[in-house]
């Protein structure tokens, strides 16, 4: 089964409305998007100890991952407007790590969207 693009980053934009963000109220959703063809959602989730937060993309990454899929891509929206979606520097060294091919779906609020790969956002990432 083939997935557009567009439904990925729509994946990603219902996840964000699941998302725990009292704290900042900057809602985020990612869905990725597996080489068998499923799709796994994941939010941002907040806790008041602030290094306990967890971001969207790694929620999503890692169901993915513990389920032992292979990712092709991942979608990633917020709430913050008509400025696409950046994931962390946290996000991106696990983007590298778990699925460095993977096209990344980087979306608006309104899921407007632009291609990139990790390697345009952490062009030197962490190796062993």
């Amino acid at each position: 089964m083939k997935i557009s693009p567009d439904i990925l980053v729509r994946e990603a934009m219902e996840a964000r409305e699941k998302a725990y963000a009292p704290y900042s109220n900057f809602k985020v959703g990612a869905a990725v998007l597996t080489e068998s063809g499923r799709i796994y959602r994941g939010c941002n989730i907040e806790n008041a100890s602030y290094g306990l937060t967890i971001c969207a993309e790694r929620v999503a990454i890692f169901k993915a991952v513990s389920e032992g899929e292979k990712i092709k891509a991942i979608a990633v929206t917020s709430s913050g407007g008509q400025d696409i979606t950046l994931p962390c520097g946290a996000c991106r060294q696990v983007i590298q790590e778990l699925c460095p091919g993977a096209d990344l779906l980087l979306a608006d609020s309104e899921g407007n969207f632009k291609t990139y790969k990790i390697s345009d956002l952490l062009p030197m990432p962490f190796k062993l």
